[in-house]
C-alpha cells in the first residue's frame, strides 16, 4: 500500500510539473500549423467606450456586434482580440460569463476566433461598474480603463480575487475552440509602472499554467527600453507563442521580427497600424503574411473609443481627421479607405 501511495504521489508531482511547464517550441509550432493565418483587429463595438461598456448587461449590444463582425467576415478576418475586465466579473459574475459566451457564439458564427486579454496597464487608472463615462470629444481612448489599476494592484488582499477571476474564465473556456489564444497581460509596465508590474505578470502566468488550457498563453512584448528588460525577458521566456506590438515603419518592424524569430516560436503581431506613424495595411500586412506572422491591427469600427484620433493629439472640435489614426470602417460599414479595404481583401482571399 505504501508503495502504491508513493507511486501516486510521484505521478501527481509529474502531472503538476507538466501543468506548470511552458509549451515546447515544437508543440507551439505544431499548434500554429493547424491554424489559418490569423488576421483581424483589436475589437471594441462602436457602441462601447471601454471593456466594461462592452460586457455589462445594460450596454451589451449583440445586434451591433453581430453586424460589425459580419463586416469583419466580409473582409476575410478570422481573429479578433478582445479585452475583458475583472469588474465585469466581480459585479455580475454569472451575467458576465453568459454575455462572454454569447459574444463567442456570435464571433464563431462569422468564422472568427477570439484572443482574450485579461490585464492591461493602459489609459485611465480609475473605473467603476455601472454607467461608463461618455467619450471626451476628439480624445483618443478617453474612456478606456486599466485592469487592475493602482488601487487594486497595491492591495495584497486583492490578489486572491484576481486569481479567482482569471481561473474561473480560463477553466470555463480552456478547451473551447472559439478561443484562439490567451493574452494574459496587455503592455505590462505601461504608465510608468515598469517592474512594478512584474509580480502580477508572474502571478497571471502561474495561474494560467495551473489551469493548463489547450490554447497557448502569451503576453506581448511592446517596449524595448532599458526599463523593460526584465519584463521582456520574462514574457519571452514564458509565452507559448510570442506576441508583440509594433507601430513603426516597415524597416523597423522587420528588424524587430528578425530578433523575435530567433526564439523559434510562432509570432503574432497583436497591435499594429497607425497611419500617422507610417504603419500601414499596404506595407505591414503583406509583410506579416509573407513571414507567416499573425496580423491583428488596432481598431476596426470608428466609435466611442475615438481611436480615429492620434495619441496625444486631441481635436477639441471633434471633427473627423483627414487621416485617421486607427480603425477601418465607419459605424455604417463604409471604409475610411477603399484602397485599404481592397488591400486587405486581396491578402485574405476575399477580393
Amino acid at each position: 500500500m505504501k508503495n502504491i501511495i508513493l507511486t501516486l504521489l510521484a505521478l501527481l508531482s509529474v502531472l503538476s510539473l507538466r501543468a506548470q511547464s511552458r509549451w515546447s517550441a515544437e508543440q507551439a509550432n505544431n499548434w500554429y500549423k493547424q491554424q489559418q493565418w490569423p488576421r483581424g483587429c483589436n475589437y471594441q463595438p462602436s457602441s462601447a467606450v471601454n471593456q466594461l461598456e462592452m460586457f455589462q448587461a445594460a450596454t451589451f449590444a449583440p445586434q451591433t456586434i453581430d453586424r460589425e463582425l459580419g463586416w469583419a467576415q466580409e473582409l476575410g478576418f478570422n481573429a479578433m482580440r478582445v479585452f475583458l475586465h475583472h469588474i465585469a466579473w466581480t459585479s455580475d459574475k454569472d451575467g458576465f460569463k453568459k454575455r462572454l459566451n454569447q459574444y463567442l457564439d456570435i464571433s464563431a458564427r462569422h468564422g472568427i476566433k477570439t484572443i482574450l486579454v485579461f490585464f492591461d496597464d493602459c489609459w485611465n487608472d480609475e473605473y467603476h461598474a455601472g454607467k461608463q463615462p461618455e467619450p471626451k470629444t476628439g480624445i483618443h481612448n478617453s474612456g478606456w480603463v486599466r485592469d487592475p489599476g493602482t488601487a487594486i494592484r497595491n492591495n495584497p488582499d486583492s490578489l486572491k480575487m484576481l486569481e479567482s477571476y482569471v481561473k474561473d474564465i480560463m477553466i470555463m473556456l480552456k478547451d473551447d475552440k472559439r478561443v484562439l489564444l490567451w493574452d494574459l497581460y496587455n503592455e505590462p509596465g505601461n504608465n510608468q509602472y515598469f517592474n512594478n508590474s512584474l509580480p502580477l505578470l508572474k502571478s497571471v502566468f502561474s495561474w494560467a499554467k495551473e489551469v493548463n488550457p489547450s490554447q497557448p498563453i502569451s503576453a506581448g512584448v511592446w517596449n524595448w527600453g532599458d526599463k523593460f528588460t526584465e519584463l521582456n525577458k520574462f514574457q519571452l521566456e514564458n509565452s507559448d507563442v510570442i506576441t508583440y506590438h509594433n507601430y513603426g515603419y516597415i524597416d523597423a518592424h522587420m528588424k524587430k521580427i528578425a530578433e523575435l524569430q530567433k526564439y523559434g516560436r510562432p509570432l503574432i503581431c497583436t497591435e499594429y497600424m497607425a497611419r500617422k506613424n507610417g504603419s500601414l495595411f499596404q506595407t505591414i500586412m503583406p509583410m506579416l503574411k509573407k513571414e507567416k506572422i499573425g496580423a491583428i491591427n488596432w481598431g476596426f469600427i470608428s466609435g466611442k473609443t475615438n481611436t480615429i484620433y492620434a495619441w496625444g493629439t486631441p481635436m477639441p472640435d471633434g471633427k473627423e481627421p483627414e487621416l485617421w489614426f486607427h480603425d477601418i470602417l465607419r459605424k455604417d460599414g463604409t471604409p475610411f479607405s477603399e484602397v485599404e479595404v481592397n488591400t486587405i481583401k486581396a491578402l485574405t482571399g476575399k477580393k
